[in-house]
């Protein structure tokens, strides 16, 4: 299954932008209850005002609340950056630890985003669980959990640890795109006759792939 969809979405990768493990870390944690695209066109102006995390760590929360009002929650997610950059300057020297066993110690850093950061930022490999990856491993019948530690732990078995980096993105690329949570495009899905769910959503091509978006929810 995780072949087809390799083949299916070759292009699978992170969807939000950065270009190092802090930027990874910083637009990751912003990302909750918010789309990939609003993040992404908001972390420009955040990282030309606070580049490094000793910059950010002294911002003023005005602007920064400021620059996050777009992606909502503002408030909360303005507190949590300047107490997640604080914590690297204080405990890392600045620098954005390479272990997971590091990474959740950070202020507003799960399992989820260290895994993020890992697969991502320093090339370990790193199972995401987000609600995508999660919905598609039960839908898949590859574990019944359905907490995410569990799920982690349970898909984590079943692949070799090289490939787990590229399994989370082909997942979440996958239930983004076609086996989405309410009408999943069953009738335009390259693991038709391999999914357990099947018939979960329209069975019809014609029908189902009307239901094929391209690119994530806005």
């Amino acid at each position: 299954m995780d072949r087809i969809l390799a083949e299916t979405y070759p292009d699978a990768k992170a969807e939000l932008d950065f270009t190092n493990a802090f930027e990874c870390l910083v637009v990751t944690v912003i990302s909750a209850q918010t789309t990939d695209r609003r993040v992404n066109a908001a972390s420009p102006a955040l990282f030309a005002a606070y580049p490094t995390p000793q910059a950010m760590a002294a911002a003023p929360r005005e602007h920064m609340e400021q620059l996050l009002g777009p992606l909502g929650f503002f408030r909360a997610k303005t507190d949590s950056l300047l107490k997640l950059s604080q914590a690297l300057v204080e405990a890392y020297d600045g620098q954005v630890p390479a272990r997971l066993e590091d990474l959740v110690t950070l202020p507003g850093v799960g399992r989820k985003t260290a895994n993020v950061v890992l697969g991502n930022a320093f090339d370990k490999p790193g199972i995401t669980v987000d609600t995508h990856f999660g919905r598609l491993a039960r839908r898949f019948g590859w574990t019944e959990e359905t907490d995410p530690v569990k799920v982690e732990h349970a898909v984590g078995a079943l692949f070799p640890k090289r490939d787990w980096t590229m399994l989370s993105h082909h997942l979440i690329w996958h239930g983004r795109r076609r086996c989405h949570a309410k009408k999943p495009a069953c009738g335009a899905c390259p693991l038709a006759r391999l999914c357990p769910s099947f018939g979960a959503g329209p069975t019809d091509p014609i029908e189902a792939e009307k239901l094929v978006t391209t690119q994530g929810p806005a």
